[in-house]
């Protein structure tokens, strides 16, 4: 049996993708108010546990995301998941795929197989998800945009995901929008990041630390690189989430260089 399109959608659910465009849209200013109402709103419509905005750089291998839940993905699960990164099914499925659209992990393989990969067992184990189901938003052949909902239990349903395909494409314009709305508020192209970053009330080595946390390294990378302990550099970064009052590395980024930085939510072109 074929899954339901929209035209076999009810009534009542276009009306509900309808009002959750409106709320993700609604007085947003750019894209950091567009991840955090849609990673709220989206699970509204569609049941689920965990639901962030999952940023994929497909050159570098390592994702930034978003969650409904701060601190609900640690960095140990953030760093296994990057050692899969290349290997999970939906990042094959969609990553510079201009014709991407709203898929679960059970379209591109049988639940068995899944359980039994290291990217499940080493990742979605620790997390407490069985199913996934990604939406995305923006493809390009550097990045890989998405809502992503997970889920313990049940897997999402033929008629969830046909309701997520019919708000995609709006979705993706309302994403296109707070980006632009973003870079039109962007620091004179003459701005010092160096300067921007020394301005923050941060000790040298947190500053160190977020510089390199900007260039995109791994908190493993990072003690590699200044001869630390990850957990070192994980206390590091909670000190300097508390100073720069936000929760996300994605977030002390940009507050660090000035929303200037091309970051999770305005990485793309």
């Amino acid at each position: 049996m074929l899954p339901p399109s929209a035209n076999e959608l009810t009534s009542g659910e276009l009306r509900a993708a309808l009002d959750a465009l409106h709320a993700i849209g609604e007085a947003s200013t750019g894209a950091d108010d567009f991840a955090r109402r849609g990673v709220t709103r989206v699970p509204q419509l569609v049941p689920a546990e965990l639901t962030t905005l999952s940023v994929c750089n497909l050159a570098s291998g390592h994702r930034s995301v978003v969650s409904d839940q701060p601190g609900a993905i640690r960095a140990p699960e953030l760093e296994a998941f990057d050692h899969f990164f290349y290997e999970h099914p939906l990042v094959r499925e969609h990553g510079r795929n201009p014709a991407a659209v709203t898929k679960r992990v059970s379209d591109l393989m049988s639940t068995g197989a899944f359980r039994r990969s290291p990217l499940y067992n080493e990742y979605y184990r620790a997390i407490g998800i069985d199913h996934v189901m990604a939406v995305p938003i923006h493809v390009d052949q550097r990045f890989l945009v998405s809502f992503v909902l997970n889920r313990s239990g049940r897997d999402f349903g033929d008629r969830e995901r046909a309701l997520l395909e019919v708000l995609r494409p709006h979705l993706a314009n309302l994403y296109r929008l707070g980006v632009a709305a973003d870079r039109a508020r962007e620091a004179p192209a003459h701005a010092d990041p160096a300067a921007q970053l020394a301005a923050l009330p941060l000790t040298p080595r947190e500053r160190e630390v977020l510089d390199w946390v900007a260039a995109g390294k791994t908190n493993r990378d990072v003690a590699v690189i200044l001869g630390a302990r990850p957990r070192t550099v994980e206390k590091h970064l909670e000190r300097i989430y508390e100073k720069l009052g936000v929760e996300t590395r994605t977030a002390a980024v940009m507050r660090a260089l000035g929303r200037r930085s091309r970051s999770a939510h305005s990485a793309p072109n």
